[in-house]
């Protein structure tokens, strides 16, 4: 409309100079301006943020020792097939199963955990930014353990830990293409292991009066409010009462997105009604990202994608989950765990598939795969996506 405007004006000069002689009717008047302007200003900005989450980063022995070369560990390899699908969202939030205590506490898998601490920097040149230490290994290597990794995660620019704090709120904010998200999140325990006296909230554990004044003090600094939760029974397929309870209890709470992890199998997605009439998009379990552990279902998981839109015009702003979705991913472990490498399924071959460690015995094919994906999407209830919340 600008130029427009540029091209009448001199225009309106000519004609005046040689057409009119006195006073003549501009061609653009004050109220025709005023309508233009308006019809600028009423026109919305759209805005999108991708968000895409990764489920367990579970480190056992075997991969330690596979990736130890020349006294350094280097564990780029583990995911460098899915890299490029990490670094093309806004935002990748990944479940830290293990602690990074460092070298003096001894590394180990199953049952205390400790990773070396070159992970971590493996970890974020992936693209990973937001990264969960709310899960039941938290305490593996004690209050010293988490301590260091959390100083280990602040010597990395761009890395927002959630679920366990020295110091500090609880929740976590990221303002991002102008949407900003609110981050909470909370384990069901810690295997037993106490958290140091004095210190309550080194680890955020899930207690509904807690989450509940949590979310509220939440909910009106940011767009979206997401909730990672470290839930449910291990290697069930299904959901448990316990996981359903909660997600009811936080979509009455007004929670957009509910990413779920620990049962370290993939279980479904669902949404939930909310009081405010929008919808929560619950992901009850994202299955195991990387681990060695020694089942079929346990080494088919998935990367959750999600897309929020903030339409803002001079009557408000529109939020909505315009789009969402899985990327089911492999985690193949050759022969003798010599290696383990993250895939895309669409890029899983069956040259791979054979090379799988656990075809020892011959288990695993793709219609294993498939089936499991298949009874995982009968069990999606399908999300409207232009539910807003003005």
């Amino acid at each position: 409309m600008k130029n427009k405007i540029l091209v009448l004006i001199p225009l309106a000069i000519f004609l005046f100079s040689c057409s009119f002689p006195r006073s003549p009717k501009p061609l653009i008047t004050e109220s025709d301006t005023q309508e233009i302007f308006a019809e600028q200003e009423e026109k919305p900005v759209l805005y999108n943020l991708s968000l895409i989450a990764a489920g367990d980063n579970l480190f056992h022995e075997t991969i330690i020792r596979a990736y130890l070369q020349d006294g350094l560990y280097d564990f780029s390899p583990i995911y460098s097939e899915i890299k490029s699908l990490i670094e093309n969202a806004d935002l990748a939030f990944i479940n830290q199963e293990t602690v990074m205590a460092g070298e003096a506490f001894g590394y180990s898998g199953y049952p205390l955990f400790n990773t070396p601490q070159s992970l971590a920097k493996t970890l974020a040149d992936t693209g990973f930014g937001i990264i969960n230490q709310a899960n039941n290994h938290a305490m593996d290597m004690g209050r010293a353990g988490l301590y260091a990794t959390l100083d280990l995660w602040d010597t990395i620019d761009g890395i927002t830990v959630l679920g366990a704090r020295k110091t500090g709120e609880s929740y976590s904010i990221i303002k991002k293409n102008n949407i900003t998200l609110g981050f909470l999140s909370y384990t069901y325990g810690l295997n037993g292991i106490p958290l140091p006296a004095g210190e309550p909230n080194l680890v955020s554990l899930i207690n509904r009066t807690r989450m509940a004044r949590e979310i509220e003090a939440l909910r009106p600094l940011c767009d979206f409010l997401i909730v990672s939760v470290h839930w449910g029974e291990e290697y069930l397929m299904e959901p448990d009462s316990f996981q359903t309870g909660l997600a009811l209890f936080l979509a009455e709470h007004n929670v957009d997105l509910i990413i779920g992890h620990h049962p370290h199998v993939l279980q479904g997605v669902e949404t939930l009604d909310r009081p405010d009439g929008k919808k929560t998009l619950c992901f009850y379990s994202l299955g195991n990202f990387v681990s060695n552990q020694r089942e079929k279902e346990r080494i088919l998981g998935a990367l959750m994608m999600v897309n929020f839109t903030k339409e803002s015009s001079s009557s408000g702003d529109e939020l909505s989950i315009s789009n969402f979705g899985l990327i089911p991913v492999v985690c193949h472990i050759a022969q003798n765990y010599t290696s383990t490498t993250v895939y895309p399924l669409y890029s899983y071959t069956e040259e791979l598939l054979e090379k799988h460690h656990l075809q020892r015995h011959g288990t695993i094919d793709f219609d294993f795969f498939y089936s499991v994906l298949r009874n995982l999407m009968t069990k999606i209830i399908m999300y409207n996506p232009f539910l807003s919340r003005s």
